[in-house]
C-alpha cells in the first residue's frame, strides 16, 4: 500500500523543512492518492477522511545548485549557490476513512 500526499506544493516524501526535532511524529492530511494493489482511491482533490501518520528521520539540505547570469558583453557575471533545506520523512501508517472509524471504535471500547 501507498499513499501520495501533498505538503509544501509537493507530491514526495523529502518535503520542506518541517516543524519539529527528529523522531517527533508527523501527520499529512491531504493525501491525493492512496493505492491498495488493485484497489486505488484518487482524491478530488484529496481523498476524503485518508492520512499518512509518519516520523521525521532528519533534517538536511540538498545539494548545491549554481545561478549563474551573465549580460553578453557588458562585463556583467554573477554567480551564486543555493542549498535548499528538505526534512525526511518516514511513513509507519496510512489510514482510510474506515480505518479510522475502526481505531476509534476499538479505543473507546
Amino acid at each position: 500500500m501507498f499513499a501520495i500526499v501533498e505538503t509544501g506544493g509537493k507530491q514526495y516524501l523529502d518535503v520542506e523543512l518541517l516543524e519539529g526535532d527528529k523522531d517527533s511524529k508527523v501527520v499529512f492530511d491531504k493525501v491525493v492518492m492512496i493505492v491498495n494493489g488493485k484497489k486505488s482511491k484518487v482524491g478530488q482533490p484529496y481523498v476524503a477522511g485518508a492520512s499518512a501518520e509518519g516520523t521525521i528521520v532528519k533534517h538536511d539540505r540538498a545539494k548545491k545548485i549554481i545561478v549563474y547570469k551573465q549580460r553578453p558583453k557588458k562585463g556583467y557575471r554573477k554567480k551564486q549557490g543555493h542549498r535548499q533545506g528538505f526534512t525526511r520523512v518516514m511513513i509507519s501508517k496510512i489510514r482510510t476513512s474506515a480505518q479510522k472509524k475502526a481505531a476509534e471504535t476499538t479505543e473507546e471500547a
